[in-house]
């Protein structure tokens, strides 16, 4: 298999192993990729779905350990992702339909899963410039959340997303399943909200947060002058008011009707695409 796919210049050889026993030690450490504490520890995580994994590696990230059921076997596209997995040096671990439902806590599991390593990008290096619109994320805990407001940032043309404080983990299962995928097209970040605050004032990009209290209609603030970083609040209490404070513009989005508030992801999908609206058009469009 690896004849066929085989990348100039010097590469591990991988392996190929046929897995049918749920005690693996190896189907153990995948499995216990469930928990944040496992993932922390080995810096990896799992996603499903074999567009999902075709996309990850072109965008360039390479899977430690690919998993796929029997019933995918001999299928091109498997057969494709798999001998990139072994040129690369990964492993390759051919199961049975039980042990991919164990892994992936499914009982209609996906035909592929991988394992790939976490990254981060460090504040530090992030400059917004010209166009760019940047999400700041204070203490989203919500998965779903998470994951949606990433597909969405992608879907939207953002340049990343910056997670303050006591996120949820973007590299959970539930997380990286919302997504769709998008998380391997945008740089993550995680930094402290005082961190946050002294990197701010080092850059030349404008702040807009979402605020109850004396805040302006988010259609009315300049996003084109530039680049805009969109801060979003908690699911719960909202933005704090040292960050609030912080921001070049506090927005809200009018509402009429009995509910009080919109969902985090949804206000954020609504934010953002009005912030990106002079940048975006549909193909052809003039």
């Amino acid at each position: 298999m690896t004849d066929d796919y085989r990348q100039d210049g010097p590469r591990r050889v991988g392996q190929v192993k046929e897995v049918t026993s749920l005690a693996n030690p190896i189907i153990k450490d995948i499995k216990a990729l469930s928990q944040k504490k496992s993932r922390d520890e080995s810096r990896t995580f799992l996603a499903e779905g074999l567009k999902l994994v075709i996309d990850a590696l072109d965008r360039g990230w390479t899977i430690r350990t690919l998993v796929y059921a029997k019933a995918g076997k001999g299928k091109p596209l498997v057969e494709k992702v798999a001998a990139r997995t072994v040129a690369a040096g990964g492993l390759v671990l051919e199961v049975s339909e039980k042990v991919m439902s164990s892994i992936t806590r499914r009982d209609n599991p996906q035909m592929v899963a991988a394992v790939f390593e976490q990254r981060w990008t460090p504040l530090k290096d992030i400059q917004p410039k010209g166009s760019e619109t940047w999400i700041a994320l204070d203490r989203v805990r919500d998965p779903g959340n998470l994951g949606t407001i990433i597909r969405t940032a992608d879907a939207a043309g953002a340049s990343g997303v910056i997670l303050v404080g006591d996120c949820t983990d973007p590299f959970s299962m539930e997380t990286v399943r919302a997504t769709m995928g998008s998380m391997f097209a945008l740089p993550l970040v995680k930094t402290t909200p005082a961190d946050f605050l002294k990197w701010k004032k080092s850059v030349d990009a404008r702040l807009v947060a979402t605020h109850l209290a004396g805040a302006v209609d988010y259609r009315t603030i300049d996003y084109k002058s530039k680049p805009v970083i969109l801060m979003m609040g908690n699911e719960q209490s909202g933005l704090p008011d040292e960050l609030a404070a912080a921001a070049d513009k506090l927005a809200r989005i009018p509402q009429v009707g009995m509910a009080d508030s919109l969902n985090l992801a949804v206000a954020t999908g609504v934010m953002l695409f009005e912030v990106r609206r002079h940048l975006l058009a549909l193909d052809g469009a003039k």
